[in-house]
């Protein structure tokens, strides 16, 4: 498969002088389409920095991004900002629906600041592949935390994007709604032809990766094969101990 997102010798560095942090301290890493991969790491160890500059939500201190065959560098704010809303999905741990939009609209928000119509048949498709079908017009708040993090999900793919970035997204949710939301992200990759870039603590979210990418110190300490929940944890133990 080809690299939909690639980074070469990232650095970000937060302050200056004796103060200055390292969040990224020289990242090259490449992402290939049609793949979920999970990246690790104990708190401060830069995963989501790394994300968040991928993304084009952070800029980089060096080093570059390139997202479906564009670098991020070289663009203007309003370039940029169009590249995410047409080529990037995220979903976030606190779900971000507008409370005063029902579960569809929320779904389609992206398309309409865009200014295009959604596909009504891939709507479809995927308010029912959500399990949201008979909550289509339900309201944030009358939708449990499940649900609501499900019409995140569909947000992020409605508009067909090139990559989806996930920052934890089963943090605030019970194990059954998480099971769910995973279920769901592994389906995106396996049936909807998805690339998934997935941040998370959580060695059993890990498990559903093709791919386990671990930060410690802001540098990459391991690539490889996901596995299993016990060889994430096993993983995480020999590269963070």
């Amino acid at each position: 498969m080809p690299d939909i997102v690639t980074a070469t010798d990232l650095t970000r560095r937060y302050g200056e002088g004796v103060a200055a942090v390292d969040a990224l301290a020289g990242v090259t890493v490449a992402f290939p389409a049609g793949a979920l991969t999970a990246i690790m790491g104990p708190s401060g160890s830069g995963k989501s920095t790394l994300m968040h500059c991928l993304a084009g939500l952070d800029t980089p201190t060096s080093g570059s991004v390139t997202l479906d065959g564009v670098e991020l560098a070289g663009l203007s704010d309003k370039a940029l900002t169009e590249l995410r809303r047409d080529r990037v999905g995220f979903v976030f741990q606190a779900f971000n629906l507008l409370p005063v939009l029902t579960a569809e609209e929320n779904i389609t928000l992206p398309l309409t600041l865009a200014g295009r119509k959604p596909d009504q048949a891939w709507l479809d498709q995927l308010i029912e592949t959500v399990n949201l079908t008979d909550r289509r017009t339900h309201r944030p708040a009358e939708l449990s935390g499940g649900q609501q993090q499900r019409v995140a999900v569909a947000r992020a793919l409605v508009h067909k994007p090139a990559v989806v970035f996930a920052d934890e997204p089963t943090g605030n949710l019970d194990s059954k709604s998480s099971g769910e939301i995973l279920t769901l992200l592994r389906r995106s990759v396996d049936d909807l032809g998805q690339t998934v870039i997935m941040v998370t603590h959580d060695a059993k979210a890990a498990a559903i990766a093709d791919r386990l990418l671990v930060l410690a110190d802001g540098r990459v300490v391991h690539d490889g094969d996901a596995g299993d929940a016990d060889q994430v944890f096993q993983v995480m133990r020999e590269v963070v101990a």
